[in-house]
């Protein structure tokens, strides 16, 4: 073993040094994006069992080291079972980062006190509602999907959307920069999730969870059964917000000074 590492070190080239430094690049920014969530735990029970196959290669325990061989042969197919949707949202987060794309548009301090103030009015008189607040990743194929507004965001307006005598009340807003881009969205649902039986009937809910898993926004989603407020970020649902808790939460994630 030490004198493979002595090999190693012996012919180490520049080329060797960038090929380490792009790999861990990589693999911070999936431990990065996938911290805190379910993938997370998934990930570490891996590292303890290569950890294991390596104690029972250097002990000899012939046995283990066959059982967890044969399990390290089907790994890509689990690592694609059991991350697909990390890996979609990775893929997502590095086309949306592309060489020759503007980052997209920031959400001010302003217009985010602006949603909390919308939403805190929703929610006391119990109207439901789902804005979903575009980060780095991309909204625009979902917002494709829905009525284009294209309009400065304002209290009235998102109020005035998500009435129930609106034709627009259905579906999900998003929200890019200062401005409201679409009305009317389909978000999509999670295929599993703890809450899945939790929330039941519920689509907004399970819209929000699913959204906040599929992109890193930051989605707003408003009871009009308790007139609560809930947000979902990376497919957790925090719930039960009040205006400022809500905005605090939206400020810190969105990472806006």
């Amino acid at each position: 073993m030490l004198e493979l590492l002595r090999n190693a070190f012996r012919n180490f080239t520049v080329a060797d040094a960038i090929d380490i430094f792009l790999v861990s690049i990589i693999f911070y920014q999936f431990i990065k994006l996938i911290k805190g969530s379910r993938a997370y735990q998934m990930t570490l029970g891996l590292f303890t069992l290569a950890g294991v196959y390596i104690l029972s290669f250097y002990f000899k325990l012939n046995t283990l080291n066959w059982l967890l061989k044969e399990f390290l042969t089907y790994l890509i197919i689990a690592v694609i079972v059991l991350y697909q949707g990390e890996l979609r949202k990775l893929l997502a987060e590095i086309g949306s980062r592309g060489i020759f794309k503007a980052r997209p548009r920031r959400t001010s301090r302003e217009t985010i006190k602006t949603i909390s103030l919308a939403s805190k009015y929703l929610a006391e008189q119990k109207i439901g509602a789902l804005i979903a607040i575009e980060r780095e990743i991309s909204l625009k194929n979902f917002a494709e999907k829905g009525v284009l507004l294209d309009a400065l965001v304002s209290r009235d307006l998102i109020v005035s959307v998500f009435f129930p005598t609106s034709p627009l009340h259905d579906g999900g807003m998003i929200i890019s920069g200062d401005r409201i881009k679409a009305a009317a969205c389909l978000f999509p649902h999670p295929s599993e999730h703890p809450f899945l039986d939790r929330f039941g009937t519920k689509t907004r809910h399970l819209a929000a969870i699913g959204m906040s898993m599929e992109t890193d926004s930051a989605v707003i989603v408003i009871s009009e059964e308790k007139g609560t407020i809930s947000l979902a970020l990376g497919g957790k649902l925090f719930m039960n917000l009040d205006r400022e808790t809500l905005e605090k939460k939206i400020l810190d994630y969105m990472e806006i000074k």
